[in-house]
């Protein structure tokens, strides 16, 4: 009679958690709104710590992501005031800043500690294991980047936006197929790319050399562009619905189909948000159909029933395809990235390198 009642109590708590756990996901979700609709509140490591809190259960340590973004930023200050930097233009204190995060995040840095005895910074490297979170949705997560110092296209980025946040200087979230990368610029050379996966300046040439980067979605903006703070959140608002799919994948759509509507209304090329709002489209009319006893097929179109929304996913797969979307597979995509590596003179923004040079 004990092991049952302990049983019991055990499958009500269960339950109680999944209901707070989803609770949690609402008021996240709430919080990401309050950013984008209002401006003032822009904070791009909370929306961050947001999600992953979400994911978490409430569980992230956020005195310990904290305090781990301010030694990396105290770091990032101190290094600042010991080097100098070869580029000498009207913004070369900007530029620093860049040149020392860019540092911060992928040299091995020796420093002497308060001591006297010497250390060495370890810098972020790329996880090939799991790259897009199928596993694992933590695999995403800067919180796994801070405790492992190994991370993916998302994580790395993610950290340097907040890194530069912290310093006082601007990097800019932009886009490739499956890939997120950061964009700034100089007085001297415009804009260029930062690519944290492989650790190299490269040009434009190489983000196009997939063969993935369809003219359209170049002049549709849907890759390569500088992401303004707004549209950065709005990315963290589909990372959250992604999270809530996979703590709730019988969910019935209302959370990550109101995600999409937030989302795509201050970022409205966001590529992953519309393909995640067809989805969760396509998904809802499944389940519809099926619990009615029926089976989903092009067919159902002829059904007035399900017409309406039916020919409403059909027009949001057109209008993905349209703007020049094409899914890049992991095989081609872990080819692409090793490329910069094996043909670095070709990829390679040779001006940029020289200038982020520092002594």
């Amino acid at each position: 009679m004990k092991q049952l009642l302990l049983i019991l109590s055990l499958f009500t708590i269960t339950t109680i958690s999944a209901q707070d756990r989803e609770l949690l996901y609402w008021d996240a979700l709430r919080i990401l709104k309050e950013m984008v609709v209002d401006t003032t509140k822009l904070d791009f490591k909370k929306a961050v710590m947001t999600t992953e809190n979400a994911y978490l259960y409430g569980t992230l340590d956020t005195l310990a992501f904290n305090d781990e973004v301010d030694k990396l930023t105290r770091f990032a200050q101190t290094v600042y005031k010991n080097r100098s930097l070869l580029y000498q233009g009207r913004d070369s204190l900007e530029v620093k800043k860049q040149a020392i995060l860019y540092s911060v995040m992928k040299d091995t840095i020796p420093y002497h500690s308060g001591d006297g005895e010497m250390y060495k910074h370890v810098p972020f490297t790329y996880d090939f294991e799991d790259i897009w979170g199928r596993k694992n949705w933590e695999n995403m997560f800067v919180s796994k980047l801070l405790q492992t110092r190994k991370g993916n296209c998302h994580s790395l980025p993610y950290l340097y936006k907040i890194l530069a946040q912290e310093m006082g200087t601007d990097a800019y979230l932009a886009l490739a197929p499956n890939h997120v990368y950061i964009k700034q610029q100089n007085l001297k050379d415009g804009w260029y790319n930062t690519e944290l996966t492989s650790g190299n300046f490269p040009n434009d040439a190489w983000l196009m050399a997939s063969g993935y980067i369809h003219l359209d979605a170049i002049s549709n903006k849907i890759y390569m562009e500088a992401l303004n703070d707004q549209q950065s959140i709005a990315m963290c608002i589909i990372d959250l619905a992604e999270g809530y799919n996979r703590a709730f994948p019988a969910n019935d759509g209302s959370l990550p189909l109101l995600a999409c509507e937030i989302a795509l209304k201050v970022y409205p090329n966001y590529i992953n948000g519309r393909i995640l709002r067809a989805e969760t489209i396509k998904k809802a009319l499944q389940q519809r159909i099926e619990n009615e006893g029926g089976e989903f097929s092009e067919k159902i179109r002829e059904n007035e029933k399900y017409k309406g929304v039916f020919l409403q996913m059909q027009h949001e797969y057109a209008v993905i395809h349209h703007a020049g979307y094409r899914r890049m597979p992991e095989e081609m995509y872990l080819k692409w990235l090793s490329s910069l590596n094996e043909e670095r003179e070709k990829y390679l923004n040779k001006d940029i390198t020289n200038r982020n040079k520092s002594h």
